[in-house]
C-alpha cells in the first residue's frame, strides 16, 4: 500500500524535452535499470528523515528516485529539477533497510551526484572541489591541519575566539562545530605510535589499521586509544605509511573518479601489510571501504582485490568484541545512550556490537535511545551545507536523548560525534551529558588515559 503524502506536493510532471537520447545519457548508463526496481511502495518514506522534516515527495527515497528516473529519460532537466531534492539528501541509507525489494538506492543517489556535479560551475562548488582535490588526499596536509589546530587550542586564541564569538559572526555553523572539537593530542604523541604495535600477549590476528584523514588530523587521541584497544585484545597492529582518505567524502560530492584513485591507493597501501582484517573505527569512512567491490566493479585489474578489501574491513566495534572480551578495570558511573552511525549500521549491518560492548562495562546503566537508528542529520558534510535543516532533525533527535536521562551519549562516527556534541550544547546540558566516541568510552573503562 502506497504511503500518503504529508503535504500536496508533488515530483515535477514530465515534459517531452528531449534534453538528451534516452540511452546516450550518462545518467540513463549509471543508475536508470536501477530506478526501475523501485516498486513505489512506500516502505521508505517512515525511515526517511528529510521526508518526515520537510514532508514533501521530493524529499523522500521514492520521489528521488522518480526524479532520477525522469532525467535519465530527459524528460525533466537535471540542474533545474534534480539537483536541490538530491542535494538535500542526508545519504543515511536507511531507505534501504526498509525496502522490501532491496532497491540499491546509495548507489542511484551517488550516481547523480556524480553527473550533477559535472554541471555544477557555481564558485561554492568549485571551492568545494578544490578543498576535496588538494587537501584531503594529502596526509602531510591534513595532519598539518590537525597540528595547527593543535597550536590554536593551546596558544589561547581559542579562548579568545570563543569570548569574542568571532567565527560565529563568519558563519554560525563553523563557530558551533569548532566550539565542540574534541582537545588534539601533541603531535609528539602521535610520532611515538610507530607503524607496528605488538600485541598485549598471545597473538591472536593480526590487522591493519586505517587511520582516516579527519580522525588522524583532529580525532588523534581516539585513534591512539583505538590502537591500544587493539593490542589488549590479542591484535598486532600495522599502520599502513601510504594509506590515504578513504575518499567517501568524494564519492559523497559526485567525485567519484577521485574517489576511485584514493582507494586503489589504499587497496595497495593495505594489501602489502599481509593483515588478517583491516580495522577502521569510523562509520562513514568504513561504510566506503566496505563498498570498494562497487566502486571498483568495472575495473578488471583491481575487481577482485577491491573485493578481497572489502572482505577483511572490519569496524573496531566487530573485532573487539571477536577477540574480547576487553580487561575492564574500573567501574562506569551513570546512564550511557548509543546514537547509531547511519553507515555503520544500515551499510555495514554492525549494531549489535557496540551496544554489547557498552553493556558489558562494569557499573554501566545503558538505555536504548528511542530512534537510534534515525539519522542525526550530520550527513558528512550535509551539516555546514544545509545548516538550518540539519539542527531541525538534530534538535528532535536531542528530544529523545532528553528521555533517556543520559549522561553519556556515545557514537562511532566523527561527523555524527561533533554533530551529537552540538545538539547537547544546543540543549544547554554540557555541563550534565558528554557526547564521546565509542573507543574513548571502553578506553576510559578499561583505565587508559
Amino acid at each position: 500500500m502506497n504511503a500518503p503524502l504529508k503535504k500536496t506536493e508533488a515530483c515535477p510532471t514530465p515534459q517531452p524535452l528531449s534534453l538528451v537520447p534516452k540511452k546516450g545519457s550518462r545518467l540513463y548508463e549509471l543508475a536508470y535499470e536501477a530506478t526501475n526496481q523501485c516498486i513505489q511502495c512506500g516502505y521508505c518514506l517512515p525511515a526517511c528523515p528529510t521526508y518526515e522534516s520537510m514532508g514533501k515527495e521530493s524529499a523522500s527515497p521514492r520521489g528521488r528516485i522518480n526524479l532520477v528516473k525522469m532525467a535519465a529519460e530527459g524528460k525533466i532537466d537535471i540542474s533545474k529539477h534534480l539537483a536541490e531534492p538530491i542535494d538535500l539528501c542526508l545519504g543515511c541509507r536507511a531507505c534501504e533497510t526498509a525496502c522490501p525489494v532491496s532497491v540499491p538506492y546509495g548507489h542511484i543517489l551517488e550516481s547523480a551526484k556524480e553527473v550533477i556535479a559535472d554541471e555544477q560551475t557555481n564558485q561554492n562548488d568549485k571551492l568545494k572541489k578544490l578543498i576535496l582535490k588538494q587537501v584531503f588526499p594529502y596526509p602531510k596536509r591534513m595532519r598539518m591541519l590537525g597540528n595547527l589546530t593543535w597550536v590554536y587550542q593551546k596558544s589561547g586564541l581559542r579562548t579568545i575566539v570563543k569570548k569574542t564569538k568571532l567565527l560565529h559572526k563568519i558563519s554560525e555553523p563553523m563557530g558551533q562545530f569548532e566550539s565542540v572539537l574534541p582537545e588534539i593530542e601533541s603531535p609528539v604523541k602521535r610520532a611515538k605510535l610507530g607503524t607496528i604495535i605488538p600485541a598485549k600477549g598471545v597473538t591472536k590476528a593480526r590487522v591493519a589499521f586505517f587511520t582516516g584523514c579527519i580522525s588522524d588530523a583532529l580525532l588523534n587521541r581516539t585513534n591512539r586509544l583505538t590502537i591500544e584497544l587493539l593490542t589488549l585484545v590479542g591484535c598486532e597492529v600495522i599502520i599502513p605509511k601510504s594509506q590515504n582518505c578513504c575518499g567517501a567524502l568524494h564519492a559523497h560530492q559526485g567525485m567519484t573518479e577521485n574517489a576511485r584513485e584514493l582507494a586503489k591507493q589504499n587497496i595497495a597501501a593495505f594489501e602489502e601489510t599481509k593483515a588478517d582484517y583491516y580495522i577502521n573505527n569510523a562509520g562513514g569512512c568504513g561504510a566506503l571501504l566496505k563498498e570498494y567491490d562497487h566502486l571498483l566493479e568495472k575495473e578488471e585489474e583491481w575487481a577482485e582485490r577491491a573485493k578481497n578489501f572489502s572482505h577483511a574491513s572490519k569496524d573496531i566495534s566487530e573485532v573487539l568484541v571477536e577477540f574480547g572480551p576487553l580487561p575492564f578495570q574500573k567501574e562506569w558511573d551513570g546512564v550511557i545512550t548509543y546514537q547509531d552511525s547511519c553507515h555503520l549500521r544500515n551499510v555495514q549491518g554492525v549494531h549489535r556490537e557496540p551496544r554489547k560492548l557498552l553493556q558489558s562495562i562494569p557499573g554501566a546503566r545503558f538505555v536504548e535511545l528511542p530512534g537510534s537508528d534515525s539519522c542525526c542529520a550530520s550527513g558528512g558534510i550535509y551539516n555546514l551545507l544545509h545548516f538550518e535543516e540539519s539542527m531541525k532533525i538534530l534538535d528532535r533527535k536531542m528530544e529523545h536523548v532528553e528521555k533517556t536521562n543520559a549522561t553519556t551519549v556515545v557514537t562511532t562516527n566523527p561527523g555524527c560525534l561533533l554533530q551529537m556534541r552540538v545538539g547537547i550544547e544546543r540543549q544547554g546540558c554540557s555541563n550534565q551529558v558528554q557526547g564521546v566516541h565509542l573507543v574513548d568510552v571502553l578506553a576510559d573503562a578499561c583505565g587508559i588515559s
